[in-house]
């Protein structure tokens, strides 16, 4: 999954994205509101995380503006101010969540997990296409009783594909919500996760789960 982080204190800002990452989260920084408006409007994310003061656009402002053009990921904001009314106003501007500075990694890792749970209705904490399981909270994945290890990328990307099973995800699909904004999508590193994935998920069955549709991406469905 993949999420936005908008803080101006790179102090902040860095700490957060280095252990969000070492929870397998793709991450995006901006260190000010006009950039992070402008990734969070042409970037797909799955959670976005603001500071409220913001130079050139502050984080209410920013919630208010996507929320306007039908913007519905989940928002986390931050604030040193701890004031009722405070809160209320991010709330009101279209903010899920509320967490007031400082704070530990642990208690804003918690909102996060909570916040990307969050519905749509059908939405569970596991995935299951087939006999292949993947439990999100723990990250577990199974296939016909059997755990799996995988890596944080692959992990990311077979959560990905579950998540849109029998949907045709392009390779520009997969860069946007698996990488961050820095990934180069020229190079053969999707393909090399997608073949150490096949092998882990497909390689002792005889029924495959991910297909490679070429010129168009690939797709995890059950075969008949």
């Amino acid at each position: 999954m993949r999420i936005l982080i908008v803080e101006d204190e790179k102090r902040i800002a860095d700490f957060i994205a280095r252990g969000l990452k070492e929870e397998h989260y793709a991450v995006d920084i901006a260190y000010d509101g006009e950039q992070g408006l402008y990734l969070a409007e042409i970037n797909p994310y799955d959670l976005m995380i603001f500071d409220i003061m913001l130079p050139k656009y502050e984080g209410v402002d920013m919630c208010r503006q996507l929320r306007s053009k039908k913007n519905n990921t989940p928002i986390l904001m931050l604030t040193a101010r701890a004031a009722v009314k405070d809160k209320v106003t991010g709330l009101n501007a279209g903010a899920d969540d509320y967490l007031t500075k400082p704070f530990s990694f642990e208690e804003l890792l918690a909102r996060v997990k909570v916040l990307l749970r969050r519905p749509t209705a059908n939405k569970t904490s596991v995935l299951k296409v087939a006999d292949l399981e993947l439990n999100q909270l723990n990250h577990e994945v199974k296939r016909i009783g059997k755990k799996m290890i995988l890596t944080a990328k692959e992990f990311a990307l077979l959560e990905y594909l579950m998540l849109n099973a029998g949907q045709v995800i392009s390779r520009s699909m997969i860069s946007e919500h698996i990488w961050n904004e820095q990934f180069d999508s020229m190079t053969n590193v999707i393909d090399v996760h997608i073949r150490n994935l096949r092998n882990k998920i497909d390689g002792a069955s005889s029924k495959r789960l991910i297909h490679t549709l070429r010129g168009s991406g690939y797709m995890l469905k059950h075969a008949a």
